[in-house]
C-alpha cells in the first residue's frame, strides 16, 4: 500500500490565495519527484476544542484557518528520495519570511497505509 506524508498548518486567512499559489506550485514539485497524489484541504467545518483539535494543535489565531494536506507516495523509498529531491529542487527554495504561514506551527509526519478502501 502507499506512504502518506500529511500535516496541519494555519494560514492567515488573508493569504489563502498565496497559500494556494505555493501549495499548487509545491504540489507539482512533489508529483515531479514521485508523489502519486497531493490534496490540499482548507477548513470548512473544524471546531473548537477545549482539550484536543486541529485549530488547537496549530495554535490558530482567529484570523486564521487551519489547512490539511498529504501527499500519497507509492512507498517509503519513493517517498524518501522524492522528499530529498524536491526539497533540494529550485522551486522549493523560498525564503522562510515571505511563505504566507507560520511554518513553526506545522505539524507533519509520514504514515503507512493499512486500510485503503
Amino acid at each position: 500500500m502507499s506512504y502518506i506524508d500529511g500535516y496541519v498548518v494555519a494560514v492567515p486567512t488573508r493569504n489563502k490565495q498565496n497559500y494556494i499559489k505555493i501549495a499548487t506550485e509545491a504540489a507539482q514539485v512533489f508529483k515531479d519527484h514521485g508523489a502519486l497524489r497531493v490534496m490540499e484541504s482548507w477548513a470548512d467545518d473544524v471546531p473548537d476544542g477545549k482539550l484536543t483539535s486541529f485549530p488547537l494543535a496549530v495554535q490558530c489565531k482567529p484570523d486564521e484557518s487551519v489547512v490539511f494536506c498529504w501527499i500519497e507516495w507509492p512507498d517509503r523509498a519513493t517517498r524518501d528520495q522524492g522528499m530529498k529531491q524536491a526539497m533540494a529542487d529550485a522551486r522549493m527554495q523560498h525564503d522562510p519570511a515571505k511563505m504566507p504561514f507560520d511554518g513553526q506551527r506545522m505539524i507533519f509526519g509520514g504514515f503507512d497505509s493499512i486500510v485503503d478502501c
